[in-house]
């Protein structure tokens, strides 16, 4: 087995399990919010088919880098607007630090078993919750960051929010492709501050 091969067969589950418990987590927090709609559309559930989207699932086989399917969301359901906005954009990467928290508990144990798969599962689990969590608190539409951008911009300056939906995704997809490694060098002195924060 080549180490590609190896690399593909504990990112992908791990990364099925994530981005699942992420979107799970927004429409749990939404549905308690008083919006219905993720749980009327089937999402509030823990089965990976119903959040993985197909591109982003063949990007995870290929590239190792993906997304699943936004849930849907009706802030205008929320009992409380502002407050439910902050707190649904906030439960996905909380749910990502959460479980980061619990793959530090159980490294403790696993690298007694000195089983050298188990081990690099755990740090991948550990090193991908902590790289999703903050990689979608970035203020780029669809990325949980940019609701919690928006929802704090004083109205003078709606124009950057309305900017921000039409052409925000193509921003950041162009960010990546043009200067791949700009928001790496942004996130990864925070990710690696929580690495040895955890571990």
């Amino acid at each position: 087995m080549n180490f590609n091969l190896t690399r593909l067969l504990i990112d992908f589950p791990v990364l099925v399990i994530c981005l699942t418990v992420h979107e799970f987590s927004h429409a749990y927090v939404a549905f308690k919010m008083g919006d219905p709609t993720a749980k009327q559309m089937g999402r509030l559930s823990l089965n990976p088919l119903v959040h993985l989207d197909p591109l982003g699932t063949l990007m995870i086989l290929f590239v190792r880098f993906g997304w699943a399917k936004p849930v849907p969301i009706n802030p205008n359901n929320f009992k409380d607007f502002k407050k439910g906005i902050i707190l649904t954009s906030l439960a996905g990467p909380i749910s990502n630090f959460l479980l980061a928290f619990l793959g530090a508990f159980l490294a403790k144990f696993i690298y007694l078993t000195n089983n050298q798969g188990l081990i690099m599962f755990i740090q991948t689990f550990i090193l991908i919750n902590i790289v999703l969590g903050i990689f979608n608190l970035l203020p780029f539409p669809p990325l949980d960051g940019s609701r919690l951008f928006t929802v704090f911009l004083p109205p003078k300056y709606d124009y950057i929010n309305n900017f921000l939906e039409r052409f925000g995704i193509l921003f950041l997809f162009g960010i990546i492709l043009l200067f791949p490694g700009l928001i790496g060098s942004i996130i990864y002195p925070i990710v690696s501050m929580l690495l040895r924060l955890f571990l």
